[in-house]
């Protein structure tokens, strides 16, 4: 059956010496994978469209199994995020992310207007750490995940000076610390920006900016309670370890 779909290529492999395998997740099947006959070749039409990012409409031939990719046709070629390591990077982190966090063929159009508007502000220059932070909190749910933030996950107090403790699954109130000794310390911006990021519509988004310090207490909350509760492994997270040691170069 012939398909039509929007929708934004987020991995790529080659297969065989001229073909490659591409997964597009797009707003009306989800999560798809098709095979681009002759994609790499220079001259073949499919060359562009098969690139990372690529965000247009796609006529695949579907199947059961693996589709067989017709043609596309451009919306949006990102073209910031192309010619941009950062945004690069953080690009690849988030459609990583999205593909770990997914199942073939179930649609989510939410979930595909989060993909787009993320990627969309990455291209506009806004920060792209930040908008990696929200995507990383709204795709928590995805992995049955549902971090306290509302209250005190030990007595249920709204008020009080929070902490965030990994072993209780959220934040812990000045009076009960001791449940859990390795609670990380964090400022109440933290507290809010956490709460903020995980229930605010992306489609509100202004120009964020957040000091060193408050990111860098973000993430490690965001890194810590991923490795204890998702269990993933990204490549592309270890590249922005990577290029955030090496930040005093660029």
């Amino acid at each position: 059956m012939l398909q039509k779909c929007e929708g934004i290529v987020i991995r790529r492999t080659d297969y065989g010496e001229n073909n490659k395998i591409i997964t597009i997740y797009t707003r009306e099947l989800g999560k798809v994978g098709v095979m681009a006959r002759g994609a790499n070749k220079p001259s073949s039409r499919l060359s562009s469209v098969t690139q990372l990012f690529y965000y247009g409409y796609f006529l695949f031939q579907s199947s059961t199994g693996l589709g067989s990719l017709n043609q596309g046709e451009s919306i949006d070629s990102f073209r910031h995020i192309r010619e941009d390591i950062v945004a690069t990077a953080y690009a690849s982190f988030v459609v990583e992310l999205l593909d770990k966090a997914t199942d073939d063929k179930k649609p989510n159009p939410f979930l595909f207007e989060l993909l787009y508007q993320t990627l969309h502000y990455i291209d506009e220059g806004y920060d792209a750490e930040i908008l990696a932070f929200i995507f990383e909190m709204k795709l928590l749910p995805l992995f049955g995940l549902k971090p306290i933030l509302d209250y005190c996950a030990a007595c249920g107090s709204t008020e009080g000076e929070f902490s965030f403790s990994i072993k209780e699954g959220g934040f812990l109130c000045h009076r009960c610390l001791e449940k859990d000794p390795y609670h990380k310390k964090i400022s109440q911006q933290v507290v809010r920006l956490l709460r903020l990021f995980y229930y605010f519509d992306l489609n509100r988004l202004g120009n964020i900016s957040l000091k060193d310090e408050t990111k860098s207490q973000i993430r490690t909350i965001l890194d810590t309670y991923y490795d204890e509760y998702a269990g993933v492994q990204l490549k592309s997270k270890k590249f922005l370890k990577q290029m955030d040691q090496l930040k005093g170069f660029f």
